[in-house]
């Protein structure tokens, strides 16, 4: 046998191990998880409707109630991980935590991370009263619509609203709120998680969604690679959606029946 052809022998041995070795890491996740008993589920503190923590301490709202969930049919406790925009895929990447809760889907997260399908709506909408027939855009013609200033609402809103219509846009969603449910605009545009709020709360003004500017639903991520995990999570997040636990959850948190249309993508 010559150097070269040694050489290459030892070289195509490698690629094998590390292939195998790959293959063996990832079917070690689901078994990890498994032998642990337990998933380690990061998620945000502080996220009404989808996270919040309630009067007993416990943390609750629609991305708990999935996760609880997805653990039911792994068959091991959830164990929440609280988690913040800027340390969450260190988590992830670290092991620190198995998946992600309410992670947007984008090309460049997915060089990084995996993904499962989507499991959340979110979207943003122009929120008005019953009373006012709003049915799309055009139709915001010479009404007066507050928003978060500069924020994607922002963008998504100033890109659609006809020029007649007055967008007034002030710092935090509180004021939008306020600006809103006290008369100072006909309209408001802001993300279903904080419309969802609204919904509940003004029961005299009955507030109502009227159109979709723009849909980016919520995915749940775990570690590339993990397509057993991945697997695992798809086939629960279908089965919620066909016996009803996703639009239960939905309607108990976000205030509006589940429509899978709300899981798809639109810009």
């Amino acid at each position: 046998m010559t150097f070269t052809s040694g050489f290459r022998c030892l070289v195509a041995a490698a690629v094998t191990a590390v292939a195998a070795f790959g293959v063996a890491a990832q079917a070690d996740e689901m078994a990890d998880i498994k032998a642990a008993g337990v998933i380690n589920v990061g998620i945000f503190p502080d996220f009404p409707p989808f996270s919040s923590v309630a009067a007993d301490m416990s943390t609750v709202g629609y991305d708990v109630d999935v996760a609880n969930d997805i653990g039911k049919v792994l068959g091991v406790k959830v164990k929440l991980v609280p988690i913040n925009g800027q340390n969450r895929i260190a988590f992830l990447n670290d092991k620190r935590v198995d998946m992600l809760m309410s992670v947007g889907y984008s090309d460049e997260r997915a060089q990084a991370i995996g993904f499962a399908g989507a499991y959340a709506p979110y979207y943003i909408a122009v929120i008005g009263p019953q009373a006012t027939k709003i049915e799309g855009p055009a139709d915001m013609a010479g009404k007066t619509i507050a928003v978060n200033q500069g924020t994607l609402e922002d963008t998504s809103l100033t890109k659609a609203a006809p020029e007649s219509a007055t967008i007034r846009r002030f710092p935090n969603y509180a004021a939008v709120i306020q600006a809103f449910i006290s008369g100072q605009t006909d309209l408001m545009a802001v993300g279903n998680n904080v419309g969802a709020q609204v919904l509940e709360k003004q029961t005299a003004l009955k507030p109502e969604e009227k159109f979709q500017l723009m849909s980016s639903p919520s995915h749940i991520a775990v570690r590339k690679g993990e397509d057993a995990l991945i697997s695992t999570i798809d086939g629960a997040i279908k089965t919620m959606i066909d016996d009803g636990t996703l639009n239960a959850a939905s309607e108990k948190w976000l205030k509006t029946p589940m429509k899978v249309e709300n899981l798809q993508t639109k810009n």
